[in-house]
C-alpha cells in the first residue's frame, strides 16, 4: 500500500468535508480510519485495548502492572498491590523494569557508536550528522572561532557518551519502584496519577539519552510539569482552593542485596522491619530530604519560578545530596512502602498494629506480606463505615521489599 498516498487523501477528504460543515461525512470518515488503524494492527498482531472500555476501567488497566513486570534482583524479593476506594483511584505504583522496558544492550551500543562518532570531523560541504556536528557549524560561524575550540568539545561530547554507556551498563542490576498518591480518590485521582505516570516515562527516556540513568533534573522536571501556571489559573478564574492538583511521589531504586535509593516528594517515609530483631527500627529522618508534593515548591532560581504558583520559593533546586539512602543489613530484613491509606507516617498506635502483622508474617513472601498488610488496612475500612466515617476511607497500596 501507498502509506503516504492513503494519508494524503483521507486528510484531504475529512478537511474538506469539515469545512464543508458535512458532519455526517467527516464523522464517517473519521471512524472508518481508525477502524481500518485498528485493522492495520490486529493484522501485525499488535495487541489493542477493547474498544467499550470505559474511562475508570481504562485507567485501571493502564496503571495497574502486571505481574510478569517484577524485576529480578539478585538478593532481592518485591511485590506491590493497590486496593482503590472506588473503581479507579489516585493511589499509583509500579515496577521499573529497566531491562525488560528498555533494550540497554542496545542502548549501551549506540552511546559508544555515538562517542567515536562525535570525534570525527564533518567533511566539508557535508550534512551534520548528529547534534555534535550541528553546535561544531554554530562554532565555525563565530568571529572568535579556534579549530583547537572543536576539538575540545568533540572530546567532551565523547567522554560524555562513555559516562551515559557506563551508567547505562549499571541498569543490568537495578530495579526502580514508583509509588505514587494522588489527592482523594476517584476518576480525578486517577487522572492527576496518569499524569504523573506519563511524566516520569516521558522524562525518563530523556534521562537515559543524555545520562544513562535517572538524575534530580528528572524530578525537578517532573515538579514544574505539576505546577499550575500564574496565567493559566487566573485567565480561567479559578480559585487557589480548587485549582490544586496534588500528589506525592516517591522513587526510588533498588540495587542487589537491599541498597535503596531515593526521593521523596511529600510521600510518608518508608518503614524498615527488622527481621532479627522483629520490629520497625528507627532511621535517621535528618538524612532523609522529603520535598513538599509535585508542583508546590518552585526552586527560588528557576527562570520561569514567576510564572508559576509555589506555596514558598525552595532555596535550591534538588541535587544528588537530597538522594535518601537506606540498606537492608540482613537477610529477611524489610522496606515497606506506602500510601496514606494504609499509614499516614505518623500514628504510632498504628505503627505498632502493623508490626503486629509484620511479626506475624516477615518469614513469608513479599506477596503474602503486602496482602497481609491490606488485609490489615481494609479491615480499618469496616470500622469507619460502621461509624459513619466513610469519608475518612482512603486508596491503599502497599509495596514491599525483602532481602533475601
Amino acid at each position: 500500500m501507498n502509506w503516504q498516498r492513503w494519508d494524503i487523501q483521507t486528510s484531504a477528504t475529512m478537511l474538506r468535508e469539515s469545512l464543508t460543515g458535512s458532519k455526517q461525512g467527516y464523522q464517517s470518515r473519521a471512524n472508518t480510519s481508525i477502524s481500518y488503524w485498528r485493522r492495520v494492527l490486529h493484522k501485525g498482531s499488535v495487541t489493542t485495548q477493547p474498544t467499550d472500555l470505559s474511562i475508570d476501567e481504562y485507567l485501571r488497566e493502564r496503571l495497574m502492572p502486571v505481574e510478569g513486570s517484577i524485576p529480578r534482583i539478585s538478593g532481592i524479593e518485591m511485590y506491590g498491590n493497590s486496593v482503590p476506594v472506588e473503581s479507579v483511584g489516585g493511589d499509583l505504583f509500579e515496577y521499573i523494569n529497566f531491562q525488560q522496558r528498555y533494550d540497554i544492550d542496545a542502548r549501551i551500543q549506540q552511546a559508544l557508536n555515538l562517542s567515536k562518532e562525535f570525534l570525527d570531523p564533518l567533511p566539508p560541504g557535508a550534512t551534520p550528522r548528529n547534534s555534535v556536528d550541528d553546535h561544531v557549524q554554530w562554532m565555525r560561524s563565530r568571529p572568535d572561532y579556534r579549530s583547537e575550540m572543536e576539538v575540545e568539545y568533540r572530546s567532551a561530547r565523547s567522554s560524555e557518551q562513555v559516562r551515559v554507556a557506563e551508567a547505562l551498563n549499571d541498569l543490568q542490576s537495578t530495579a526502580g519502584v514508583l509509588v505514587v498518591d494522588a489527592q482523594g480518590h476517584g476518576l480525578i485521582s486517577a487522572k492527576i496519577a496518569s499524569t504523573v505516570h506519563d511524566t516520569f516515562h516521558a522524562f525518563m527516556l530523556s534521562e537515559l539519552d543524555h545520562h544513562g540513568t535517572t538524575t534530580p533534573e528528572l524530578f525537578e522536571n517532573m515538579n514544574l510539569r505539576l505546577a499550575h501556571s500564574v496565567t493559566a489559573r487566573n485567565a480561567l478564574g479559578v480559585s487557589e482552593e480548587n485549582a490544586r492538583e496534588i500528589a506525592t511521589m516517591l522513587y526510588g531504586e533498588v540495587h542487589p542485596y537491599g541498597h535503596f535509593r531515593f526521593v521523596n516528594f511529600g510521600h510518608p517515609p518508608p518503614l524498615v522491619f527488622s527481621a532479627e530483631y522483629r520490629k520497625f527500627v528507627e532511621l535517621d529522618k535528618d538524612r532523609m530530604v522529603q520535598f513538599l508534593p509535585l508542583g508546590l515548591q518552585i526552586p527560588s532560581d528557576h527562570p520561569d519560578r514567576k510564572r508559576y504558583f509555589s506555596m514558598r520559593l525552595r532555596s535550591r533546586p534538588a541535587n544528588s545530596s537530597d538522594v535518601a539512602e537506606i540498606t537492608l543489613m540482613s537477610p529477611g530484613d524489610i522496606l515497606f512502602l506506602y500510601t496514606d491509606g494504609v499509614y499516614d507516617g505518623i500514628d504510632e498506635e498504628e505503627r505498632r498494629h502493623l508490626e503486629v502483622v509484620m511479626r506475624e508474617h516477615y518469614s513469608k513472601s513479599a506477596r503474602d506480606i503486602c496482602n497481609a498488610l491490606l488485609e490489615h488496612a481494609t479491615k480499618d475500612d469496616d470500622h469507619l463505615r460502621q461509624i459513619g466515617e466513610e469519608n475518612r476511607i482512603d486508596d491503599k497500596t502497599v509495596f514491599i521489599i525483602k532481602r533475601e
